[in-house]
């Protein structure tokens, strides 16, 4: 199974190219599409399961065109997108019922056996009588897997699923995931949090302002990084210093002031230690290196490691 993508571009009105000239290719597997907002995450998956036309190129699926056999792609994917929260007034087996028989599962005891194997597999059996809009916001996320999987997709695409979860909701929504990819299914998981990418996939792509500019191994993007992630300890206002030169990643409180964690090309102060950078170090400091607003990478680092203070 796999997804080539070929010189894909998308513009709006105005002239704005959320995408432009896209190459990639995507094979079974977990597959990370890694980007800043506004990257062009979301213009991408939604052109791929088939929710919106593109201006221009060419996706091709197992030798299927996108555009072409729309109908029978569209049979082939499953989509969670990011805004999954609205339910009828349905208990949580009565909503994946519906959705079942909506997906073409017409005999009654199939579907309910199909139901039932999917709420153990999400973890949700236990709540099988407890109405869907009541739920815990990590509970519905893994509503919505179970949902994609009514009819056996062999494409997955996945919108910022772990947003707004707990740590605990988080790492189980990863496992679920990662367990799923074991298979012949392909898993498109995008994101800008990085570490859902670093726990699951072995494939990655960085999109931003609509362009690829990285595909590889999480491995070969925390290469880019080395010698480049530094530790650092800092009064308050060498902090303060620091936040205005680098993107700081993480300052945790000690004794004599904080621990800092930043990425810079050049050791920044003469008691810098250069450490061992990981998939979010490699991230922020590729970001920095195309020109992305260091402010933002900033914001983003908070976000992704809640350790900067």
């Amino acid at each position: 199974m796999q997804i080539d993508i070929q010189e894909l571009s998308k513009r709006y009105p105005g002239g704005h190219y959320a995408l432009r000239d896209v190459d990639l290719q995507i094979g079974s597997g977990m597959f990370g599409l890694l980007g800043p907002n506004g990257a062009g995450k979301t213009t991408l998956i939604r052109i791929l399961v088939t929710l919106l036309e593109p201006s221009s190129g060419r996706v091709e699926i197992d030798g299927l065109d996108l555009k072409r056999d729309r109908s029978r792609l569209r049979r082939m994917i499953g989509y969670l997108p990011q805004e999954f929260s609205s339910f009828p007034k349905l208990a949580t087996w009565e909503y994946l019922d519906y959705c079942a028989a909506l997906g073409g599962l017409r005999r009654k005891a199939a579907r309910h056996e199909r139901v039932d194997q999917l709420l153990h597999d999400v973890g949700l059996f236990d709540a099988r009588d407890r109405q869907a809009s009541k739920l815990s916001g990590g509970m519905k996320r893994r509503l919505g897997i179970a949902q994609t999987l009514v009819n056996n997709p062999t494409i997955m695409v996945v919108d910022e699923p772990t947003v707004g979860l707990d740590p605990q909701e988080r790492l189980r929504f990863r496992n679920l995931l990662a367990d799923l990819a074991r298979g012949e299914i392909i898993i498109i998981l995008s994101t800008h949090i990085v570490g859902d990418i670093s726990s699951t996939c072995t494939d990655v792509a960085l999109l931003n302002q609509g362009s690829i500019q990285f595909h590889g191994a999480p491995d070969d993007l925390v290469a880019t990084a080395v010698g480049k992630v530094w530790e650092v300890t800092a009064s308050q206002s060498d902090l303060d210093d620091l936040r205005q030169r680098y993107p700081v990643v993480s300052s945790v409180p000690a004794a004599d002031g904080y621990e800092v964690r930043l990425v810079a090309d050049q050791r920044p102060s003469a008691d810098g230690t250069a450490v061992e950078p990981n998939l979010e170090d490699a991230y922020i400091h590729f970001m920095q290196s195309v020109g992305q607003d260091m402010d933002l990478e900033q914001d983003l680092s908070q976000d992704l490691f809640g350790g900067a203070t």
